[in-house]
């Protein structure tokens, strides 16, 4: 006797995973749209002068980056994690 799935349930196996397949396709569409959306014009004037503030000079911008993943977390545990103190055993003076 064997356990081999009939027809109508390969179809729906087959049907499903198509269903899972474009969903996936919508989330990455969705994404890279995300991505390829222009800066709004206040904001880059907002980074512009923050820029100039931080520099005390006007300062030429020449690309922006959206950031999707948490990088502000991520700087902050690597400075943290770089950040060792070395810690020695007190030597008796002699």
């Amino acid at each position: 006797m064997t356990d081999s799935p009939t027809n109508a349930e390969l179809l729906q196996t087959v049907q499903a995973l198509v269903k899972r397949v474009e969903a996936l396709e919508n989330e990455l569409k969705r994404l890279k749209d995300i991505q390829a959306h222009d800066i709004p014009e206040d904001v880059m004037l907002a980074i512009t002068a923050a820029v100039a503030a931080f520099l005390g000079k006007k300062a030429r911008i020449r690309q922006i980056h959206y950031r999707t993943d948490a990088a502000w977390a991520q700087q902050g545990r690597a400075a943290i994690q770089g950040h060792v103190t070395t810690h020695s055993l007190r030597r008796e003076q002699v």
